[in-house]
């Protein structure tokens, strides 16, 4: 049938657009709040939870007439049009150190809120519409739409960073979508007009059996919130711990996503609907690795001292996640009811999702001190093996005991290496906080001139001072005298006092090089660092002038200084946001460093710390200077002490002057100039 075809090719363009509209928004926000892979966190709740609406609607859609069904979408669908193009306002932009998620949430609300509601409708009430016109014995059938459905989000997502980012800029990404979107609501009208004509629903009597079928308990509501529950915040757990403490690379968020879709396609897709999950040695294959895996998971939390290497980490952090998730939406699509109580199933599921995500993206960081929910989530998933092992369980006693008794090793082995992972948080730690941007520990180990307290976010030092007074003004970490911003200061300084502007704090060890008579401006975006800085760090007390501190986002504060007049014509500008952390891209554009440009007095330097594990910096640096006529030259520095760190900082000025000159570089072939509305991490990715 036509309407079946149509159906079909809406559901699947509604999910592709879906999804697509995730990485496009989130990258265009990322630069006004801090280029932190929270922001893709907080994203991830909205659009949950935005999914939530748009199957509650559907859900309370469905319960009315064939007329008022046409006449309320047509107007959503109206509505949403007029919402278009999609491009976020910069009224919404920070003012200063405000609270992020919550301002997130109203951008994406005011952007693309009533499209995004739209097309989360689509998928559920245009199923529930088609099996109106099958007969009792096939109306299963449609379940097989949501695995289409799950078809087009992941294709989406593979799309974005291999076909779209790539190409298209970010203004024509976003026209793009909202042109694509006003073919899919042409569509979509077309089909709501046919789907509710009168005289297209089968005869009563064909639909018979499945009109008898009886209403849920109100036990499997619960239980179809709990499995997607777990999965969902399952997901933004594993997203958290892989972009922040394995490796902090933003187009990693999309590949547990897709493995999260992919486990809706394995599980509902299949001859009937059945999916390859269903039946007990169906499910035992699954779910003994899945066992094996979460134990594999726990102990991988604090194995080489918390930072596994990442060869071993995402392989197996991305095939637990997809494992758990299998088993979870496999328990769902076992349990999925008759279609005339398809939507409620769908809404509960939303639920779920949408609660497991306000858990881990919003509640966790404001209620625990260190990330105590992805261990928790991993007990988690193994109880639920038991009961999935008991539903796997067949036969014989022997093998209806072993998917369980496997199941209970697992919780065993999972509660034993969860300890452990607690143990080792608490090691030398002496202060944990957390928020949006992450978690931010202090530790303290070693003892007498040698005893040094460190700053950590993730896994990763910000920074480290000694404790003895004889020793706490020494430069340590990444700015020993022989780096790269160490011989810039030191050459700068030659001639009298000086300006410095600082991009971020950590524990403001650059502080060490202030004199009397300079002035150190510091930009930071969390306050959670400032706090910690003041209180467990001595840097910022024992600068000889208090350093202006100046909260929030670094390169938007500085434009409103420019457009007040107010340049900071400084000797130097420091930076340093780029050191095996989240990638702030935006402060390594041509717009960013014609901000710093604009900042420098004359003479002045920027120094780029660009010392990373995963990704090349130094070529783009190179380009954007090349771009504005500029010199780049090289600083690499591998000092032997056991308080300094390997760095590589690269210094962009009119003039360098010879003392600096190490290693010139020249724009790279194939190397893309970085702008505002195109930039692409997956090209400078070190392989």
């Amino acid at each position: 049938m036509l309407i079946t075809l149509a159906s079909g090719a809406t559901i699947v363009l509604s999910s592709f657009l879906l999804f697509l509209v995730q990485p496009i928004l989130a990258k265009q926000i990322l630069p006004w709040f801090g280029g932190s892979s929270a922001v893709w966190t907080v994203c991830m709740v909205f659009f949950q939870c935005a999914l939530l609406a748009g199957y509650l609607y559907a859900h309370w859609l469905q319960g009315r007439t064939p007329r008022v069904q046409r006449a309320v979408h047509l107007t959503l669908l109206l509505a949403a049009l007029a919402a278009l193009p999609i491009i976020p306002d910069a009224a919404f932009k920070p003012a200063g150190d405000d609270e992020a998620a919550w301002a997130i949430l109203g951008l994406l609300v005011a952007t693309v809120g009533l499209p995004y509601v739209s097309l989360s409708a689509t998928s559920p009430l245009l199923q529930r519409w088609l099996s109106r016109t099958l007969p009792a014995d096939a109306q299963r059938q449609v379940y097989r739409l949501f695995a289409w459905s799950n078809a087009g989000s992941l294709a989406a997502l593979l799309a974005y960073p291999f076909l779209v980012e790539p190409w298209f800029d970010s203004l024509t990404q976003s026209r793009a979508w909202s042109w694509a979107y006003a073919v899919f609501a042409l569509g979509c009208a077309w089909v709501t007009w046919r789907a509710t004509a009168p005289g297209l629903a089968m005869p009563a009597a064909a639909q018979a059996p499945a009109a008898d079928a009886p209403a849920p308990a109100a036990s499997r509501y619960v239980l179809w919130m709990l499995l997607a529950m777990v999965p969902s915040a399952f997901l933004l757990a594993v997203t958290t711990h892989m972009t922040q403490n394995i490796a902090s690379i933003p187009f990693l968020w999309i590949v547990p996503l897709s493995l999260y879709l992919l486990s809706f396609m394995v599980v509902f897709e299949g001859r009937g609907g059945r999916g390859w999950y269903l039946g007990p040695i169906a499910r035992r294959v699954w779910l003994l690795p899945t066992l094996g895996v979460l134990v594999a998971m726990a102990w991988a939390l604090s194995a080489s001292g918390g930072v596994l290497h990442i060869r071993y980490a995402l392989p197996l952090f991305a095939a637990g996640l997809f494992l758990v998730c299998v088993m979870c939406h496999g328990e769902l699509a076992a349990l999925r009811p008759a279609p005339q109580h398809l939507t409620g199933f769908y809404l509960c599921m939303s639920i779920g999702g949408a609660v497991g995500g306000l858990g881990v993206g919003l509640v966790a960081p404001r209620l625990l001190t260190a990330y105590w929910e992805l261990p928790a989530l991993l007990l988690l998933a193994a109880l639920a093996g038991i009961g999935a092992g008991w539903r796997a369980g067949v036969g014989r006693w022997s093998l209806r005991a072993l998917p369980v008794l496997a199941a209970c090793a697992a919780v065993g082995g999972v509660g034993w290496y969860g300890w452990v992972y607690a143990k080792a948080l608490h090691v030398n730690s002496i202060a944990s906080v957390r928020n949006t941007y992450g978690m931010l520990r202090v530790t303290q180990s070693g003892s007498g001139e040698h005893q040094v307290r460190r700053m950590l976010h993730g896994t990763i030092m910000h920074g480290e001072q000694f404790t003895d007074p004889k020793l706490r003004n020494t430069p340590t970490s990444y700015y020993g005298e022989t780096s790269g911003i160490g011989r810039v200061l030191a050459h700068q300084g030659e001639s009298g006092p000086i300006r410095v502007g600082s991009v971020g704090l950590g524990t403001g060890t650059l502080l060490s090089y202030a004199r009397e008579g300079d002035t150190y401006a510091v930009y930071e975006l969390d306050g959670q660092v400032l706090d910690a800085a003041r209180q467990w760090f001595r840097f910022i007390a024992d600068a000889p002038a208090a350093p202006q501190m100046r909260m929030g986002d670094a390169r938007l504060s500085m434009e409103r200084e420019l457009a007040a007049g107010q340049p900071g014509r400084y000797d130097v500008i420091v930076v340093d946001a780029f050191s095996s952390d989240s990638i702030p891209v935006h402060l390594l554009t041509r717009e960013a460093l014609a901000v710093y440009v604009a900042h420098l007095a004359p003479g002045g330097l920027v120094a780029f710390h660009v010392s990373n594990r995963y990704l090349d910096l130094a070529p783009v640096v190179a380009q954007l200077a090349a771009d504005q006529g500029l010199a780049a030259w090289q600083i690499e520095d591998n000092p032997t002490e056991d308080h300094l760190s390997f760095t590589d900082w690269i210094v962009v000025g009119r003039e360098i002057p010879a003392a600096l000159q190490e290693t010139g570089w020249a724009p790279q072939p194939g190397t893309s100039l970085w702008t505002d509305s195109y930039n692409n991490l997956f090209k400078v990715l070190k392989y």
